[in-house]
């Protein structure tokens, strides 16, 4: 019985150790997650935009109730420069927008009288306050707008009297809104509409025609931005 016992020690013992120098087979750890950082939209940026706008004029009036200038159309181009401070989902920012513009009408009436206005530069110093949903960025703005406007010579038959032309700045304010979507992290594309309200000028004076008149403007705009 001794010498049973004494072999069957010796061979677990015997077993152990030769188990003891197999190679481990546990299985390696789990390769760590890589999660990408949430996207913000924090930053100074430039971009371009495009698009397209109408006019309506406030108090067009001369003498005997008559309109002038018509509703100026047209397309603008130029580009945008802000920045964005992120907190939390909430997104402040500030931007300035520079647009050339070719917002125009000329016509001609039955008369004879003819009248034309451009719309050459819009400028907008806005405020924006942001929702952001990820890499989408939904925003309102509001602030000062301005506008470099043109009246054509003015044509009275009626009166026979000729106006030349007259140009100048005129200065007013903006309410909008847009969305913009990040499509890398420094890359994005916006859609925006803006109301434009700029004070009325005199264009036009002296007895008996007297035009003076404010400019409603609605631009619509896509743009793309570049976040550093």
């Amino acid at each position: 019985m001794k010498k049973i016992l004494t072999a069957a020690l010796l061979a677990s013992v015997a077993t152990s150790a030769f188990a003891a120098d197999l190679p481990s087979r546990k299985a390696p750890p789990p390769a760590p997650v890589y999660y990408a950082p949430p996207f913000s939209w924090t930053g100074f940026y430039v971009g371009i935009n495009g698009g397209g706008g109408f006019t309506d004029v406030r108090g067009n009036q001369f003498i005997g109730g008559g309109s002038v200038f018509g509703s100026p159309s047209g397309g603008i181009v130029g580009g945008q420069i802000g920045y964005n401070y992120q907190i939390n989902q909430l997104v402040l920012g500030v931007e300035g927008q520079l647009d050339w513009a070719d917002l125009n009408r000329s016509r001609t009436f039955a008369d004879g009288s003819s009248d034309k206005l451009n719309v050459n530069t819009l400028g907008n110093v806005l405020a924006r306050v942001g929702y952001a949903y990820d890499r989408t960025l939904f925003y309102v703005a509001a602030g000062y707008a301005g506008g470099d406007v043109h009246a054509g010579a003015f044509n009275d038959t009626f009166t026979g009297l000729s106006y030349g032309g007259s140009s100048g700045w005129q200065s007013g304010y903006a309410v909008g809104a847009g969305v913009e979507y990040a499509v890398t992290n420094n890359i994005s594309v916006k859609g925006e509409y803006l109301f434009s309200q700029l004070e009325g000028k005199t264009y036009y004076g002296g007895s008996p025609d007297v035009v003076k008149a404010g400019l409603d403007i609605n631009t619509f705009k896509l743009g793309v931005n570049y976040k550093f």
